[in-house]
């Protein structure tokens, strides 16, 4: 378990998030720093104005920096755009007998992500899901365990090499180094999901502004990602050219009034619609709840049957069982849960950050699921530059000189 500083920045299509914490004497984070800033250059998960971008998250992070007194030198980021693609390997070595130790796992890890790069592609993760030694399954650690064969599962997630270098030379611009990066569901799942459930299978729907992102875990592991490019940015703007109304006042209608599941009572109340082009105290239109509900719940459903074809897709729709958990700023929405349930058929829960300190409630909901994540990402995975000269057997690690250094460090 890593300590120190933690800096976690999502960026996503409606909203720029930082938050900073500090991992306590217990294990678990507390939240120190917190900033968020409306999203400007970004479109369905992929940056389409540098300038703007920019400007979000130097707002973001200072925020959270003034918030924590403390000043940011590296952040963990999600990546969203780039359709990251979920593929799962299967690697073999031969052991000849002795037994495994780090080097034979690292060669069959190095194997993995080099039989999966591509020139248009570029790996975020290389996850080991599931180590079997001469058939044998279900082996979490195999280190100084005896075998002749030694094979692993992995489950690579590759995205368009665009769009992720251009969401890091932007985060480069703003003087911030990226510590690592994680695509938005599995952050989302890392910060809502229980142990039980990601045992006993479940699937993450994070319900974004610009995309739709889907994870699924199996036996404590991630085995599948999709991304769908759907959001809540989508239902805003049906309702909009439906209405005729502006994208501000059909976002606070969506809000306030919105609906997944229609009521009887929905045909009766009325509603103010100030029209697009006209001036505040001008032409307005009433029009009854019904009818929103009637624009945003063909979007919403349209939404779940893409989630369940590429479930379906993928072979993930039986073989993660009847759990979901929806998350993100946009499953916040009265009746989006009933839907859920309704067209994928399973239980669904609605999730949000669990087991940080000092997050208030304004940020402690669904919308800050993916930055809580990436907290709880980066308290289990040392960054690579770090991690290469105190443990990685590197240069330092390996001489006389860093081994005395390490022994005085753990002893005094």
């Amino acid at each position: 378990m890593r300590s120190g500083l933690i800096a976690a920045l999502d960026v996503g299509s409606t909203k720029v998030c930082c938050f900073l914490a500090r991992v306590q004497d217990d294990g678990s984070p507390r939240i120190i720093g917190i900033g968020h800033q409306l999203a400007r250059g970004m479109r369905a998960g992929a940056v389409v104005d540098m300038e703007e971008l920019e400007h979000s998250i130097r707002a973001s992070v200072d925020a959270a920096e003034e918030m924590a007194g403390e000043r940011v030198k590296s952040v963990v980021v999600n990546v969203a755009g780039g359709t990251p693609a979920s593929t799962n390997v299967k690697v073999e070595v031969a052991m000849n007998g002795h037994a495994v130790n780090e080097a034979d796992i690292r060669r069959m890890l190095d194997h993995g992500r080099a039989h999966n790069e591509t020139a248009d592609r570029e790996l975020i993760h290389a996850i080991p899901v599931d180590y079997t030694i001469d058939g044998n399954e279900g082996i979490k650690d195999p280190r100084g365990m005896y075998g002749e064969r030694l094979g692993v599962a992995i489950h690579v997630i590759a995205a368009a090499i665009g769009p992720v270098r251009n969401l890091q030379t932007v985060v480069h611009r703003c003087h911030l180094d990226i510590e690592s990066r994680v695509v938005s569901p599995y952050g989302s799942g890392l910060a809502c999901l229980v142990e039980d459930e990601k045992e006993l299978g479940v699937t993450c729907i994070d319900m974004g502004g610009g995309t739709t992102s889907i994870a699924v875990f199996l036996a404590g592991q991630l085995v599948h990602t999709d991304i769908i490019p759907v959001g809540g940015h989508h239902v805003t703007n049906d309702v909009a050219r439906g209405l005729s109304t502006t994208l501000a006042y059909a976002e606070r209608m969506k809000t306030l009034y919105g609906s997944a599941i229609p009521s009887a009572a929905d045909d009766r109340e009325m509603l103010k619609v100030p029209l697009v082009g006209e001036d505040e105290d001008g032409a307005a239109n009433q029009v009854p709840r019904s009818m929103l509900i009637q624009i945003i719940q063909p979007r919403l459903e349209e939404t779940f049957e893409l989630v369940r074809s590429h479930l379906e897709h993928g072979g993930f729709d039986k073989l993660a069982g009847r759990r979901v958990v929806l998350t993100g700023g946009a499953s916040q929405m009265q009746g989006v849960r009933e839907l859920a349930g309704l067209v994928l058929d399973k239980q669904v829960r609605l999730g949000r950050p669990v087991g940080f300190h000092g997050l208030p409630e304004a940020t402690g909901g669904p919308a800050f699921s993916t930055c809580a994540g990436l907290i709880r990402y980066a308290m289990a995975h040392a960054p690579p530059a770090k991690a290469g000269r105190k443990a990685g057997g590197g240069e330092e690690a390996g001489s006389g000189f860093g081994r005395f250094g390490q022994w005085l460090k753990r002893n005094f």
